[in-house]
């Protein structure tokens, strides 16, 4: 995609060298943007292999709600959250959880019985938000809602978690018919995570306007810090001396996003060129 090529030649050319903390320099340019129209077709990169496979389970495993990779790699042979997982497969509060089950204390009055008499204290009471699940009855019931927000950032369980959410918070938009998504991200690895990240929000957005009686739309894009990792430079100046060739299709069984299965996800009309291998920095 034109787009795609365009955010990694703004980077080359006008992003700064970097410190960080894997030890493997960036480029970095701040505050990248790009929007993409699904009705053009589904954005998989076509200049590289992209592993579909991975894209989907990987936005099911958000939709699971779980802070563990057991069903991503243990039933599924889905390797791409291992580095960052502990040995039974931990990895804290982040996307799944916070999608699903965001937590948040409320005030609630509680009696603890004592020795002579009767305490009453105030203590905050644990609960849930499925901030998706929100989303979607809003898109049902007020779609031209501004409120639509999905977070998945918590500063109280930051500590918890094995990597800080980079895709940090998704807003939908209806217009004329149409389901736009506005993905903020932090941080963004141009050459690995953006393809998915990319393909990740526009398959969730298609599911989720399927649902709610919308066609997709706009999918937009801001990356506060975009990078490039210096040993990502060649594969990257290689990748853009490709033609792009035609986007493929994807089509999503006509269910509720919960019942969503990856058999469910069907990609046409695939055609790239070659895989071009990038070191992950953990």
């Amino acid at each position: 995609m034109k787009v795609y090529h365009d955010l990694v030649s703004r980077v080359l050319e006008h992003g700064v060298r970097k410190e960080n903390r894997t030890g493997t320099d960036t480029i970095s340019s701040f505050s990248e943007f790009y929007k993409i129209d699904l009705a053009d077709g589904f954005p998989l990169l076509t200049t590289k292999k992209v592993f579909f496979r991975s894209v989907i389970l990987e936005l099911l495993w958000y939709l699971r709600g779980e802070d563990n990779i057991s069903w991503l790699r243990d039933e599924n042979d889905c390797h791409i959250w291992d580095a960052w997982a502990d040995e039974n497969g931990h990895v804290g509060p982040i996307y799944p959880v916070l999608w699903r089950k965001f937590p948040y204390h409320d005030e609630e009055e509680v009696n603890f019985e004592g020795v002579a008499h009767n305490i009453k204290k105030q203590i905050p009471a644990r609960k849930e938000v499925d901030q998706l699940g929100r989303a979607i009855e809003l898109l049902k019931t007020n779609p031209n809602s501004r409120r639509i927000v999905v977070s998945a950032w918590h500063p109280g369980l930051l500590s918890k978690m094995a990597l800080p959410p980079c895709h940090l918070m998704y807003i939908f938009n209806v217009a004329d018919g149409r389901l736009n998504c506005h993905l903020t991200q932090r941080s963004g690895d141009i050459a690995l995570g953006i393809p998915f990240n990319m393909a990740c929000y526009a398959a969730l957005t298609m599911a989720v306007a399927q649902e709610v009686g919308l066609k997709p739309g706009i999918f937009a894009h801001t990356i506060v810090d975009a990078h490039i990792y210096v040993n990502h430079v060649d594969g990257l100046r290689e990748q853009l001396k490709r033609e792009p060739k035609p986007l493929p299709t994807l089509k999503i069984a006509n269910k509720p996003v919960d019942e969503l299965a990856f058999e469910d996800f069907v990609l046409e009309g695939y055609e790239h060129h070659p895989s071009i291998r990038f070191e992950v920095a953990v």
